[in-house]
C-alpha cells in the first residue's frame, strides 16, 4: 500500500512548493502571517526533483514581490504557484534578484544601517547557491542562514 499525502485543495491563494527541506518554517515566518490567515506547511515530503522538500499553502493571500525575494534568500529553489477558483492561474520560480533593497537587515550590528540614521539597507548577491550577500555600506558577506528578515 502506498502512503500518499491528502492536503485539501486551495480556491484562491498561494502555494510555495519545491521550498529545500528543513526551510518551511522560516518561510512561514517570514511571511508574518496574521491569524485570520489559513496556512499548511508540509514538511519533508518526497520530491522527484530536490529528494524532499517542504510545501506552503496559504488561503486567500497573493505574495508581494518584497515576500518572494525574501523567499527565494532561503530557498532559491522554490517555485510559487498563483490559485484561481482551485486551479493553478500562474506558476513561477522564485529568483534571487542581483540587489535587494530594503528587504532585509544587516546582521552586523556595527553597520551604518544598524544605527539610528535613516539608511535603506543594500545588499548585492555575491553568490546563488549557496546564498552568499553582500552589504553594501559595511561589506560584510553574510550567507543566508544569517540574515535578519
Amino acid at each position: 500500500m502506498m502512503n500518499e499525502l491528502m492536503v485539501r485543495k486551495i480556491e484562491n491563494g498561494s502555494v510555495i512548493d519545491h521550498i529545500i527541506a528543513g526551510k518551511g518554517m522560516k518561510v512561514i515566518n517570514i511571511l508574518r502571517l496574521n491569524p485570520e490567515e489559513s496556512a499548511v506547511l508540509l514538511m519533508n515530503v518526497p520530491s522527484r526533483k530536490l529528494g524532499r522538500k517542504d510545501i506552503v499553502k496559504i488561503e486567500n493571500k497573493k505574495l508581494t514581490s518584497s515576500e518572494v525575494n525574501k523567499i527565494s534568500i532561503i530557498s532559491p529553489t522554490a517555485t510559487l504557484n498563483i490559485i484561481e477558483n482551485s486551479n493553478v492561474k500562474e506558476k513561477k520560480g522564485v529568483v534571487l534578484p542581483n540587489v535587494l533593497e530594503n528587504i532585509i537587515k544587516c546582521p552586523n550590528i556595527n553597520c551604518i544601517t544598524n544605527s539610528n540614521e535613516p539608511m535603506r539597507t543594500k545588499f548585492i548577491i555575491e553568490k546563488r547557491e549557496p546564498v552568499k550577500l553582500r552589504c553594501f555600506y559595511c561589506e560584510k558577506i553574510f550567507n543566508s542562514d544569517e540574515i535578519i528578515i
